[in-house]
């Protein structure tokens, strides 16, 4: 996972503006999706956590979307969750 300290802006559907900090990718079933962490909110709160996005590619343009289907979010969560230990277990 070579994303560490990439940045994104983004704005969603109701004009909210976040940052969000890229933390890792995952490819599931020949898609790809981006791991984030928001970046303006605190650990502490609750609405802070991981948030999944499938990466698209339009062009040079990549587009990320929400993922609606809570199966394939567990599956993508999970795989993000094993290469992470995996790649702390390398570390040591």
């Amino acid at each position: 996972m070579d994303n560490e300290g990439v940045y994104i802006d983004m704005t969603d559907e109701e004009g909210n503006n976040f940052r969000l900090e890229v933390v890792g990718d995952v490819e599931y079933e020949g898609d790809v999706y981006r791991v984030f962490l928001p970046t303006d909110i605190g650990e502490d709160d609750p609405d802070y956590g991981f948030i999944i996005l499938k990466s698209t590619m339009n062009g040079d343009e990549e587009l990320l979307d929400s993922v609606d289907n809570d199966e394939t979010l567990e599956k993508v969560y999970a795989l993000f969750m094993e290469e992470l230990f995996n790649e702390e277990e390398d570390e040591e």
